[in-house]
């Protein structure tokens, strides 16, 4: 029978004691067989709530975490869950009948898992051990250096590729999470955004490059600071249109981001001739 080990993580999920924590896992068992489970975060820019954009970002954690432990030979499936922890915990477990839980969350005193109590609840409802994980991410960090990109139309441009492959060669541990902010303000992701990251997505996979990405609010502003509260960024990039056409460098979009993050902000600029999807 295989070892069934459900693993429940959210800001953590990439952080070093709990990769290490499922390599342990992995090493012991030959038969281990692992489940990620990240609940649902709720932004805290923009007057709506797009649930889509919502679920995208807890997908994101889901993909990165599963590729990485793809390239160390470690197989594993994950979901996005509930976004009450110990739902999202309880649910999983009911339909994979683990062997074990592992539960990654920071330290007592940021963590809003702990302060709700979860690990001692998860260990009383659950028949399997239980696993805390604890995960300082201002003293230990992640595993990687993680480039937030923040386009739309220019997201399959060349000058966005070739910056982004030039940032994956200085560095071979980079994650890029793609963020494209919706084109319309009805609470739907339209087509023409969906379609410009996954294209975008395509090309830097095609590369070799560990990526992922969202849909974000309508708003350039708040897509990039909620992407900022769901992830643990180094760096951003901006990609815009020409100056010229730009509704986003009129809006002072880069240096915004720049003094709100505190992060280094790279902008890169479409020429101004260069083709550039409608839409």
């Amino acid at each position: 029978m295989a070892h069934n080990v459900l693993v429940v993580a959210n800001e953590t999920i990439a952080g070093r004691p709990l990769m290490d924590a499922v390599k342990s896992r992995h090493e012991a068992h030959d038969d281990a067989r692992f489940h990620l489970v990240v609940p649902r975060t709720r932004p805290k820019h923009g007057n709506i709530i797009y649930d889509e954009a919502v679920r995208d970002a807890a997908q994101v954690r889901v993909d990165l975490a599963l590729r990485y432990l793809a390239s160390l030979g470690i197989q594993a499936t994950g979901e996005v869950g509930d976004p009450d922890p110990y739902t999202a915990t309880t649910d999983a477990a009911a339909v994979l009948r683990p062997d074990e839980i592992i539960v990654s969350t920071h330290p007592s005193t940021t963590s809003g898992w702990l302060r709700r109590d979860l690990i001692d609840r998860i260990r009383s409802s659950s028949a399997v051990p239980v696993e805390h994980v604890v995960t300082d991410m201002d003293r230990e960090g992640m595993l990687f250096t993680v480039t937030l990109v923040v386009a739309n139309r220019t997201a399959t441009g060349e000058e966005l590729m070739q910056r982004l492959r030039a940032k994956a060669e200085e560095d071979s541990t980079r994650l890029f999470i793609l963020v494209v902010p919706q084109d319309g303000k009805d609470g739907r992701a339209p087509a023409n955004a969906r379609r410009h990251l996954e294209g975008a997505l395509a090309q830097l996979r095609e590369d070799g490059m560990l990526a992922s990405g969202m849909i974000g609010d309508p708003d350039p502003y708040y897509a990039t600071m909620n992407a900022l509260q769901f992830y643990r960024v180094d760096e951003v990039v901006i990609s815009t249109l020409g100056r010229q056409i730009s509704g986003w460098l009129r809006s002072d979009l880069v240096e915004r981001v720049r003094k709100a993050s505190n992060l280094p902000v790279d902008h890169v600029l479409a020429a101004e001739d260069a083709p550039v999807e409608a839409g």
